[in-house]
């Protein structure tokens, strides 16, 4: 308060008197009135008071105000007077038009005012709570005042908001407002309350944040939209930037799908507005952050390959190859595509394949080298195309490969290749490596480097290389025309990048060192280059022939005699001194601009003059710088003890990869052998299936003919006595008729009729030829069912039979797993013999001052574990 007093004394054009009595008045009106219409009209007044008088309101009417929030809260109108109030006080959105002087004395007046508001806690929770209102009138200028809150002081304004109870739950809330100003103001809001904070960022995610923006983005037509569609966009990058938690949850709620309309770009002549071009930046910086090379590799990995599945990457390589993009958005494009497929084998094959849509179609790669090496196009563009080339080769071994290939004497037409009036990706570099413009020589140099990064082989194809130098002259091989290129003095950007091609490619080649020392003229001119006494900007190129120099001592296999490792230390104690060279080798990392490059893999200079270092070339100083001041110091016995411990070492290794091919090859047998004990095991659960099925058949068959006997002996039974029964009635009725035949003829031909009667039924029931016929089905249904019995018994016999000789097939079986894993416990313990064998040389060699790599260890150590693990399994199986 004090501070804000100081400087209302200080202003050199202060309020009337009696604007400051009026203030005054007000606020005592504010404070003592019991009518809340006089209230609402003192807040009203001082509302339109505090632009102008911005400093003498704050100061007198801040905590009426603020008591006016919490005692009037029934009235809308006043509560909005009081929040506009107070936005603007605190807010310096108006400061613009204040002029400079004045603006300079009461910039700091928003930061404090929020300081003096947010003291009490309470005061940004009982915003918060205002905020659940649903009248516009007191929602809308909430929102403003916390959205100014957090710009003047954010950290301790997310602070309160992060430990309020469902504080960030409730702004979440304002993006499903239906009034399109309170959402737009509450993505404004978000913005800044999720600026550098993880956990805010975290909370924002998990209660839908992204579902949410994607779908606004969607409804404002994506990059077609206005300026909505760009805070969205900026709201995700906040969300997901340096982010790994949110975006691992972003990647796995398939919001990556979600990207790819935006990138559905139709050709367009007619112009792009200001407004989308913004939009599709933005677009394409979002899909940079999750494949960002700082992210975690697994991450990045997943993103690049989910990218690729949605189709995402297709839609931008459609952008690349369009006519009509603005030179930006294809510039970032370049950039965006090259972070999707770096490092990414799927990713960079699928690239390898994009044509430009040209008659004939040329691939994409050589469409891009033709940029890099035009000293007419765009410098930012030249470093996007390098950049994405270097992705394109970047663990690609391939890509290196196809791309090294075009340069070989007897190359057969591929991607890259020239056909016809074409020109081939090896042309295009070798031509922008011996041009005339310094920035092409440095570019296609470093381009040509990666593709010999970590690839013994294409060093050494690339030696093969041979270039035409001019009419009646023989040719000349690639690395000497580079170190003639060296000689003749050109300009320091040519030399540093032929001087970096140079030691990638002798790097770790001992070959490839061989030839460079085969030309007799190339050792003196270093180490001429290393004596001088050269100003400063000669002093990086000296710290580079002192690099390549110790290389070629390092990696020396000492097979020219008159180069041998030895004498060419003897040359540089006699020539240039050991303190003098290693003091030039030093000159490269103590470069103010090598850190700027060892940070980043991107390629991004603010001018071409800044185009010195390669990101991966800093790698490999910081790796070599050491071991090649070792390498100066030591002496022939220790060079010479050196050597034997890398022969033994190398005998070992040898000895080491012989088993553990062994046992690879043993792990694929008993791969095989368990699939077909397992193949087996299903054969004989699907047979005992069967065979239980036909058991089962077979006593329900046996059930059916018993019953059928049964039926049967009972209906024979049946008709043997209904015989005998009829055979007697017609015997009475016989009788009968003899003593009657005398008595009333009525009542005889009565008894007459009935005896027909009896004897009709007595016929129709026991009726001979029904029962040999009953007889005659019931034998057939029992030959029948016997007939099945004994089909069944075969087949039951058949499968027993196969199933015996299946368990024998997987005694066999069990029997060799069990050789097998006897085989394979000799050769671990062979192998751990060899490993502390390994172990103590290697201590050796430390001891001696050569360095070893602990890399080849741990994946030994994986590999065992690996072997230990099946191992287990196999004894569980």
């Amino acid at each position: 308060m004090n501070f804000l007093r100081g400087v209302m004394g200080g202003q050199s054009a202060g309020p009337q008197h009696t604007e400051a009595e009026t203030i005054q008045k007000l606020c005592d009106r504010v404070a003592s009135s019991t009518l809340l219409d006089d209230r609402r009209n003192a807040v009203r007044a001082l509302k339109s008071l505090s632009k102008k008088y911005r400093l003498e309101v704050g100061i007198q009417a801040m905590e009426h105000l603020i008591h006016v929030l919490q005692t009037d809260r029934s009235d809308s109108e006043i509560i909005a007077y009081a929040l506009d109030t107070l936005y603007n006080i605190i807010s310096n959105d108006e400061e613009e038009e204040i002029e400079e002087n004045s603006a300079r004395q009461t910039e700091d007046l928003g930061s404090q005012f929020t300081e003096i508001f947010i003291k009490q806690p309470e005061n940004v929770t009982l915003l918060l709570s205002l905020l659940e209102e649903f009248d516009f009138h007191v929602r809308w200028p909430g929102v403003r005042l916390l959205t100014s809150l957090l710009k003047q002081l954010g950290p301790p304004v997310q602070q309160i908001i992060l430990v309020s109870p469902m504080g960030v739950s409730r702004l979440m809330d304002l993006l499903a407002d239906s009034r399109e100003i309170i959402r737009n103001d509450g993505v404004l809001l978000l913005q800044a309350l999720t600026r550098s904070n993880g956990a805010i960022q975290k909370i924002v995610a998990f209660e839908n944040a992204f579902e949410r923006l994607l779908d606004i983005i969607t409804d404002e037509g994506n990059s077609d939209g206005g300026i909505v569609v760009e805070d969205c966009l900026i709201l995700l990058q906040n969300l997901l930037k340096n982010n790994n938690s949110n975006q691992n949850f972003f990647k796995e709620g398939s919001y990556i799908q979600r990207m790819k309309p935006w990138f559905e770009v139709a050709d367009e002549n007619s112009g792009w507005s200001a407004q989308k071009v913004t939009n599709l930046h933005l677009m394409l910086q979002l899909v940079r952050v999750l494949v960002s090379p700082t992210n975690p590799p697994g991450a990045t990995s997943s993103c690049q390959k989910a990218m690729f599945q949605c189709g995402l990457l297709q839609q931008l390589c459609t952008i690349l190859m369009a006519t009509g993009i603005p030179a930006d958005i294809l510039t970032e494009t370049i950039n965006t595509v090259s972070e999707v497929i770096r490092g990414c084998q799927v990713n960079q094959d699928y690239f390898a394949s994009v044509n430009a849509p040209s008659n004939p179609p040329r691939p994409a790669i050589v469409v891009l080298l033709m940029s890099m090496v035009n000293e007419r196009q765009p410098f930012v563009l030249r470093c996007a195309v390098l950049y994405c080339f270097q992705c394109f080769l970047y663990k690609n071994q391939k890509g290196q490969g196809e791309i090294v290939a075009t340069l070989l004497p007897s190359t057969i037409d591929g991607n890259y290749t020239a056909t016809g009036n074409s020109v081939s990706a090896g042309q295009l570099l070798c031509g922008g490596l011996f041009s005339t413009d310094s920035l092409s020589n440095w570019c296609a140099a470093v381009a040509l480097a990666h593709a010999l990064q970590g690839n013994a082989t294409q060093k050494e194809q690339l030696l093969r290389v041979q270039l035409a130098t001019s009419i009646g002259n023989p040719p000349v091989s690639l690395l000497q025309q580079c170190t003639n290129i060296l000689s003749q003095g050109s300009k320091i950007q040519t030399r540093v990048g032929l001087l970096m091609l140079l030691c990638t490619w002798l790097s770790s080649c001992p070959i490839a060192v061989t030839h460079f020392l085969h030309n007799s003229a190339n050792v003196p001119f270093l180490t001429g280059q290393i004596a001088e006494n050269l100003g400063e900007e000669e002093q990086l190129v000296q710290g580079l022939c002192a690099l390549l120099l110790g290389i070629s001592i390092y990696f020396n296999d000492n097979s020219l005699e008159n180069y041998m490792k030895e004498k060419l230390k003897q040359l540089i104690e006699k020539r240039i001194g050991k303190e003098n060279f290693i003091e030039k080798l030093g000159f490269i990392s103590k470069h103010e601009l090598y850190s700027r490059a060892s940070q980043k893999p991107q390629p991004n200079f603010p001018s071409p003059e800044y185009m010195i270092f390669d990101h991966e070339f800093t790698k490999l100083v910081k790796e070599l710088e050491g071991v090649i001041t070792k390498a100066i110091y030591k002496s022939s016995e220790e060079d010479k003890k050196e050597e034997e411990v890398k022969k033994t070492l190398e005998q070992h290794d040898n000895i080491v990869t012989h088993y553990k091919n062994m046992i690879r090859e043993q792990d694929l047998q008993l791969e095989e052998l368990k699939q077909q004990v397992s193949t087996l095991k299903c054969q004989n659960e699907q047979l005992q299936t069967a065979v239980t099925q036909q058991v089962s058949q077979i006593q329900q068959h046996k059930d059916q003919y018993n019953l059928l006997k049964v039926q049967l002996d009972m209906g024979t039974q049946a008709t043997e006595w209904r015989s005998k029964d009829s055979f007697q009635e017609e015997l009475m009725l016989s009788s009968d008729c003899v003593g009657l035949r005398n008595q009333n003829p009525i009542s005889g031909s009565m008894k007459s009729s009935q005896a027909s009667a009896l004897n009709e039924q007595a016929s129709v029931t026991a009726s001979p030829r029904d029962s040999e016929q009953v007889v005659e089905l019931k034998q057939n249904e029992i030959k029948a069912l016997s007939e099945e019995k004994t089909a069944i018994k075969k087949q039951l016999d058949t499968s027993n039979s196969t199933i015996a000789i299946l368990q024998t097939e997987k005694d066999k079986l069990d029997l060799e797993v069990t050789d097998s894993k006897k085989e394979q416990d000799d050769l671990l313990v062979l192998l751990a013999d060899q490993d502390q064998k390994i172990l103590s040389l290697k201590s050796k060699l430390k001891n001696l001052g050569h360095p070893v790599e602990e890399e080849d260890e741990s994946g030994d150590q994986e590999d065992d574990d690996d072997e230990m693990d099946d191992g287990d399994k196999d004894q569980d199986i």
